[in-house]
């Protein structure tokens, strides 16, 4: 597997005050011909996070043709799990509806962070995307007891899978903690149940956190990219992972098979936060460069 990148796309420069900069994390939905509606993480100058789009036209060298004027999601009241900030975590259409499931962040004293995920859903009346609650849809529990963070999710034989990071603990600094990747299956889509089993973990030496993970089912079974990271004396930088499984559950790590790494310019320290899509029997791959998504996000094609 090889990626050719195909350019630096989108880079917010004080767009609006809520999109000051960043625009991590980026999920695609396919609007019409071929228009995707790009949906990322951005940041105010204070650096709280909100939700934003922008559209991007496929057929025409992926020109963004249209940018949010109003932010998707907002951060919560004060007090609130994500009045620190909300990020973009996934998108699926449910008989006709649109669920986004979010991150809500809150700056912590004595951690750094604490991650829970929200749900807001699409109403066509207000044609905006509203929380369905000020408390998180999937809270810290005894199985997820300190952070939990970005949701894949896939209805497959009438059940609702999700894969998500769960942090197993946290350290005197952020390289002590032990972020891996869980599963969790649902009827509806909103109440899940947890098997506390570790999906992806840690096979290498001073690796310590999986994140974003993307989900792809195909005729070769599962496919899985991630982001990855290890402590010093490794480089601490983030680069995208590979895993593939026959039945969702059980993988094996592939990293040396996901076909994309760091080059010059604006994704030469790191590269984080892949999502995967196909278009005109064409794979896809979005992802975010330096500064975990300062420099925006990109697109690469999958060499056949």
């Amino acid at each position: 597997m090889r990626w050719k990148k195909l350019g630096n796309i989108f880079c917010p420069e004080n767009v609006h005050p809520w999109m000051f900069s960043h625009a991590a994390n980026p999920v695609a939905k396919h609007l019409h011909d071929g228009v995707y509606r790009v949906y990322f993480t951005c940041r105010n100058a204070a650096s709280q996070s909100h939700i934003g789009y922008a559209d991007m036209d496929m057929d025409n060298h992926y020109k963004i043709i249209n940018i949010a004027d109003e932010p998707v999601l907002t951060p919560g009241e004060i007090g609130g799990f994500d009045d620190s900030g909300v990020a973009m975590g996934y998108l699926l259409e449910i008989n006709g509806q649109e669920f986004l499931y979010y991150l809500g962040w809150n700056l912590k004293v004595t951690v750094p962070w604490l991650n829970t995920i929200g749900l807001a859903i699409f109403n066509p009346a207000t044609k905006k995307f509203e929380k369905t609650s000020r408390a998180p849809m999937m809270d810290r529990s005894n199985e997820d007891p300190f952070s939990i963070s970005y949701p894949c999710v896939l209805f497959e034989d009438g059940i609702y899978r999700m894969w998500y990071g769960s942090n197993l603990k946290w350290g005197k600094d952020q390289s002590e903690m032990s972020h891996v990747i869980k599963y969790a299956e649902s009827n509806d889509a909103i109440h899940w149940c947890r098997t506390n089993q570790i999906h992806i973990n840690m096979e290498k030496p001073f690796e310590y956190a999986f994140s974003k993970p993307v989900v792809i089912k195909d005729d070769g079974g599962y496919r899985m990219w991630y982001s990855y990271r290890r402590s010093a004396p490794e480089l601490d930088a983030y680069r995208i992972g590979y895993a593939e499984s026959k039945d969702g559950l059980s993988w094996t790590r592939k990293d040396e098979e996901a076909g994309i790494t760091v080059s010059e310019g604006w994704d030469s320290e790191m590269i984080e936060y892949p999502y995967i899509f196909d278009y005109k029997n064409e794979r896809y791959m979005l992802y975010n460069g330096n500064g975990y998504g300062k420099t925006g996000f990109g697109i690469a094609i999958l060499e056949k």
